[in-house]
């Protein structure tokens, strides 16, 4: 366990060139967004029939390349829901291989203080404190916290002292689940 989340890492390298790995040669490496799309589409045709959902996927650069892929379900995922779907995605991205750069799989629960960002999430978690970052500051700060009321179309419905405050999604940058400490 790292910090609040369960994790299995598996480390890649160039696998043998096939004639999915000459397509990519030849045709380009994907996106960053298109790779992440791509995972998130595989994901979810192999959480079909589970009780398994996906929440996010990533892939970023930090000292190394990393593909990140959180799944969670009701009562919390366990270290062997995130081992499976490691070893599967695994196979499947050694049989695809569409990424060109050598990257460390991940495959974890979005943790404590996930990132809200699907319409079920904000439905899901109706009532609980989040915290807001904005892309610019609303009377002063960038940083809310507050319950969460509700998401209607591109407004998100918040209660900050007990007083609601209505803001655009497009103002938001970001909404977590708040952890009290």
């Amino acid at each position: 366990m790292i910090g609040n989340r369960l994790m299995v890492i598996v480390e890649w390298g160039f696998p043998l060139l096939s004639f999915t790995s000459v397509f990519f040669i030849r045709w380009g490496i994907m996106k960053r967004e298109t790779i992440e799309q791509y995972v998130a589409d595989k994901v979810e045709a192999m959480l079909t029939n589970t009780a398994l959902e996906l929440v996010d996927v990533e892939y970023v650069r930090e000292k190394d390349w990393y593909l990140r892929v959180f799944i969670d379900k009701e009562g919390g995922v366990d270290l062997e829901d995130c081992r499976s779907i490691s070893e599967q995605l695994s196979k499947l991205l050694d049989q695809d291989d569409p990424i060109g750069d050598s990257y460390l799989l991940e495959v974890s629960s979005p943790g404590l203080d996930r990132i809200l960002k699907k319409e079920k999430d904000f439905i899901r978690y109706a009532g609980r404190m989040v915290d807001i970052h904005l892309f610019a500051p609303l009377s002063g700060t960038k940083a809310l916290v507050g319950k969460l009321m509700q998401k209607k179309e591109d407004k998100l419905y918040i209660l900050i002292d007990e007083e609601e405050c209505i803001l655009e999604m497009k103002q938001i940058a970001q909404v977590r689940l708040h952890i009290d400490f």
